[in-house]
């Protein structure tokens, strides 16, 4: 019976709850609205002031600062620059062109007339053409070359070997084997200079391949002066010889030294 009575009461209590939160909620419900209508003037008149502020004269000077420090980024002088390339007409000298002739008794800074060899591969061996003078067959072809163009020394080898392990051996080791530190870090492999091709290619070949390129080869033209590149097929030419000689390729004097061996 008492349990009944105190469950009847708190229901009552919460009955009664009821009303006073709907008139809570509808006394905030205006609240809120009119706190509304008041914000929006306040914002509207905010973004009509901003624009007003743009249309005003004061903002003008800084927009052409801004435009004028955006064009300062654009100018030519990288693109025009105040050089003649070829075939450009000049207005300074008297013929109208900007290329010159060359100066009489000028030379070629290298692959001179008297050592067609230095040549890196141009068809008249570097010598000046005269007017009306047609290219001319004066240097061989340097890649078909089967000797030294100078005497072979020991200073020549030794400077060879000097350069090939400079210039080459990082491909190409220092055996020649073609596996140089180069080719083991994942570059491409040079073949073998001990392999039956490059033992009968004539020491030519190896002067041309230094000049021109060969393949993944670039050209060292640049890099290597012509009788450095000549010294290096010298050397690498000694390199395939201490393979594949025999005992009669020694010369007589060093025979000796072998111990008697004949092969």
């Amino acid at each position: 019976m008492l349990k009944t009575e105190i469950s009847t009461a708190s229901g009552s209590e919460r009955i009664e709850s009821v009303p006073r939160a709907v008139a809570s909620v509808a006394e905030s419900v205006p609240r809120a609205v009119a706190s509304v209508a008041e914000s929006v003037p306040r914002a509207v008149a905010s973004v009509a002031h901003a624009k007003g502020a743009l249309r005003e004269p004061r903002s003008l000077p800084l927009a052409v600062l801004i435009v004028a420090c955006l064009l300062a980024g654009c100018r030519q002088d990288m693109h025009d620059q105040p050089k003649h390339t070829p075939f450009r007409p000049s207005a300074f000298f008297e013929d109208g062109k900007s290329q010159r002739p060359l100066v009489d008794g000028v030379v070629p800074r290298r692959n001179l007339r008297d050592e067609p060899w230095q040549s890196d591969g141009d068809s008249n061996g570097g010598r000046l053409l005269q007017p009306g003078e047609a290219a001319s067959s004066l240097q061989a072809d340097l890649a078909k070359a089967t000797t030294l163009p100078f005497p072979l020394t020991r200073e020549v080898m030794d400077r060879g070997q000097e350069r090939f392990n400079i210039s080459c051996a990082p491909c190409h080791s220092p055996g020649g084997d073609g596996d140089g530190m180069i080719a083991q870090r994942g570059f491409r492999h040079p073949p073998s200079y001990h392999i039956d091709r490059l033992r009968e290619a004539p020491i030519g070949h190896f002067y041309d391949v230094m000049t021109n390129g060969f393949g993944a080869m670039p050209s060292y033209a640049d890099q290597v002066a012509p009788r450095d590149r000549w010294a290096i097929a010298a050397y690498i030419r000694a390199l395939q010889l201490s393979r594949n000689a025999t005992f009669a390729d020694a010369p007589p004097e060093e025979r000796g030294k072998l111990g008697g061996r004949k092969q």
